[in-house]
Formats: C-alpha cells, sequence, structure tokens
C-alpha cells in the first residue's frame, strides 16, 4: 500500500507556492497561453531535458541556469510558439523574457526557469508575452494551479495535474504537479513540458538524483508517436517550506521522498499517453523476466512504440504475432521458447508456442477499452515474459488512430 494520500491543489498543494494561467494572445486561439510557478522563497531545481540536438532555447537556457546555479524562484512557461530552431534572436527572447519576469517579480532573472511549447520554427510573440506578464504576476494564487495547467496545453484534451502527502518528521510532506503533452511524445523526453513542486528539505545532488531517476521510470517510459521534441522540460521544486529535517542522502525519508516523486511523474506520464492525439485507450505493456530492469523497460518501450502493435489495437485485432515481433526486435536477448503473452486475461503464448483463444472475446476487451477512453478503464493491459531473470520493466502509449494523421496533417494550416 502506498505510504501517501492523493490531495487536490496540484502544483500549488506544496507549501509556499503560488501560480497562474492567463491569456496573452500567443496562441491565435485566444485559448490560455502564459503560466508562472512561483515559489515564496529560493527552491532547489533540477531537471531533465530533450536528448535532441534541435532544441528551443529555453532548454539551453534552463541547462546553464541549473548548472550555474541549482536553484530557482519560478518557472515561465508559454504556449502557441516552441521559439525552437529561431537562431539567435530566439535565444535573445528567451534572456529578455527572463528579464521582464524578474523585473516583474524584482529577482534576479537567473532565478527564472523558462520553457515554450507550440510551433517548431517560431518566435515568441514577445509583445504579447511582455504585455502580458505583469497580469499574469498580479494573477498568482495558492489556487492557481488548475489555471497554469490550463494554460500550458496545446493539441491536449484536457489538463493534467496530480498532488500527493506523505508524513517525514511528523509532518506533512507535498509533491504536485501538472503537465502538458499528446503528440511528438516518445521516450527520451518527448513533446512534453511538465512541472513539480515540492516543500521538502532536500539536497541539490539528490534531488537531481531523484528526478533522473522517476523520469526513467515515467516520462522516458511513453510513447505516442515516435517523435521526440524539441522542447522537452520536466522541472521539479523543492522550497524546503515543510521545515522537516534536511534529506542529503539515501535512506527512509529519501526513499519515501523518490517513491512519491516516481508516483507523480508516472501519473503525468500516463495522463500523457492516454491523452495521445487520436487516441481511443491507454496501453499498458509490463515485461518480466528480463536480465534488468533497464533490458525489461526496452523491450516494452518497443512494443508500446510499435505502429503495427498501436494500429492492430485500435482496430480492435488480437494480433498477438505484432507484440512477439516488436519484442524480438528490441535489442534484448532472450530464448524464442521462454516467451509468454497475455492481453488482459487472455493468455495468447506460452514457452514460445502459440494457444488457442475466444478471438471474438479478445477483441471484444479491446473495445471496451475504447468504450472507456479519457476514464481510468480505458486500459490494455499486455503482459510478456521473455524468461526468467530478476529484470522488470512497465512503458505506456495509445493506440494509433486515423484522427491522429489527420491532427498532424493539419497542424499547421
Amino acid at each position: 500500500m502506498a505510504d501517501w494520500q492523493e490531495i487536490t491543489g496540484g502544483v500549488t498543494a506544496p507549501k509556499g507556492y503560488r501560480a497562474a494561467g492567463i491569456t496573452a494572445g500567443l496562441k491565435p486561439s485566444g485559448l490560455p497561453d502564459l503560466a508562472l510557478i512561483l515559489s515564496d522563497v529560493d527552491a532547489i531545481a533540477a531537471g531533465v531535458f530533450t536528448t535532441s540536438y534541435v532544441r528551443a532555447a529555453c532548454v539551453d537556457y534552463c541547462r546553464q541556469r541549473l548548472q550555474a546555479k541549482g536553484s530557482a524562484r519560478a518557472i515561465l512557461v508559454n504556449a502557441g510558439q516552441a521559439n525552437a530552431a529561431t537562431g539567435e534572436q530566439g535565444w535573445q527572447d528567451a534572456l529578455d523574457s527572463a528579464e521582464a519576469l524578474g523585473e516583474a517579480l524584482d529577482i534576479a532573472p537567473d532565478l527564472i526557469l523558462l520553457a515554450s511549447t507550440g510551433v517548431i520554427g517560431q518566435r515568441i510573440r514577445m509583445d504579447a508575452l511582455l504585455a502580458g506578464i505583469p497580469r499574469l504576476v498580479a494573477s498568482a494564487s495558492e489556487t492557481g494551479s488548475d489555471a497554469a495547467a490550463g494554460a500550458i496545453i496545446t493539441t491536449d484534451l484536457v489538463p493534467k495535474s496530480i498532488a500527493l502527502e506523505t508524513t517525514i518528521d511528523d509532518r506533512p510532506v507535498r509533491v504536485g504537479g501538472i503537465a502538458k503533452g499528446s503528440g511528438m511524445i516518445h521516450p527520451h523526453m518527448a513533446t512534453l513540458l511538465a512541472f513539480v513542486t515540492c516543500d521538502a528539505v532536500v539536497s541539490t545532488s539528490l534531488w537531481q538524483q531523484m528526478l533522473s531517476r522517476a523520469a526513467d521510470k515515467s516520462f522516458n517510459q511513453i510513447t505516442v508517436d515516435g517523435d521526440t521534441s524539441t522542447n522537452d522540460t520536466l522541472i521539479a521544486l523543492a522550497n524546503g517550506q515543510s521545515r522537516t529535517s534536511a534529506i542529503t542522502e539515501m535512506g527512509p525519508d529519501a526513499e519515501k521522498l523518490e517513491a512519491m516523486l516516481t508516483a507523480v511523474c508516472q501519473y503525468l506520464a500516463k495522463a500523457i499517453a492516454r491523452d495521445g492525439e487520436g487516441a481511443t485507450c491507454l496501453i499498458e505493456v509490463q515485461v518480466t523476466g528480463a536480465p534488468d530492469d533497464k533490458a525489461a523497460r526496452q523491450v516494452a518501450k518497443t512494443i508500446v512504440g510499435s505502429s503495427l502493435v498501436k494500429s492492430a489495437i485500435f482496430g480492435r485485432d488480437p494480433n498477438w504475432g505484432r507484440i512477439a515481433a516488436a519484442a524480438g526486435r528490441a535489442g534484448v536477448s532472450f530464448e524464442q521458447e521462454n516467451l509468454r503473452i497475455q492481453l488482459g486475461d487472455f493468455l495468447l503464448m506460452e514457452n514460445g508456442q502459440p494457444l488457442a483463444f475466444d478471438r471474438a472475446a479478445a477483441s471484444g476487451y479491446l473495445k471496451q477499452a475504447a468504450a472507456g477512453a479519457y476514464l481510468q478503464d480505458d486500459t490494455v493491459l499486455i503482459a510478456v515474459c521473455i524468461g526468467n531473470g530478476h529484470g522488470i520493466g512497465t512503458a505506456w502509449g495509445c493506440d494509433l488512430s486515423y484522427d491522429y494523421v489527420k491532427i498532424n496533417a493539419e497542424y499547421t494550416t
């Protein structure tokens, strides 16, 4: 049983945080497009970013800031323009954004982190952003998480938010998060933005280690379409306002905090996969029997990322051969005679041998998951065992529908 409970509040659930989201005029749609997450005091900051060599200005900016300082007070997020592949002027826009927010908050610009999402190759509409900052700052409140979550989304159908609470030193410690993402999602951080707040007292190096491990078990284990973005950003702040003892090395308190951080990241990651562009269901692939956890995660990611597997699930076709083929090309060595595949309650293959199963009923299971789209009962579960090893891993994705092609074919038009 989890040693925490779910609470309301998102990124403002932890003590000492405010947030806001407004319509600044960055999106042509007129929807909210500028968000702020603000800590009352300097917070330890950690980040995980895209592995792409084509990066948005905000990614390089945040990497430099975190390497130089390791702390932050505020995160400014714009939606509408990715500010990626925009050259020197895009970099200057990032600097100007931080400078303007720093002036409005009366803090040093190097305490501000940035994130952008939208169309690659488009600079931020700086006139709108700069004009919106005073209103954004004035709107920041302890109940502003939902507004911020709504302002960072692009093609998402729903905002994504979660907060959990545990006890350390007999005091409440909270972790909250919001995220966006539904397309251009693939492991190695993909078009996603995720922001996590925490009020624990934790050292800079340990907080970064915790976040990196949490990302490996969550955001790096989701895939929608196999495309890694230019803007992927995961930032986590820990401001120490819980007033608990400092956590500086691994131990029971650190393990409890990391488990809660991982749970927040996994919830947000699954919400992104569930909201994949055109998706009708969430796919969860559980792999066991691998030599180690890394190998198991690799097999799981390969299966859930297979276009053929995703298409079959959209077509409600229990075509286990595609699952077997994806497992076999994952780059992890195993003996074919050890392969076991199960779809929901339907055992399809065991000891490398195909089994007779009720195909109509298995197809019905896939239809049932699609009927629960965007709910918690929309999950197609695929369980694969590849041997007798101790490695286990899970990955999440979604089916591949006709609407995905339509949404992305018309994205800029």
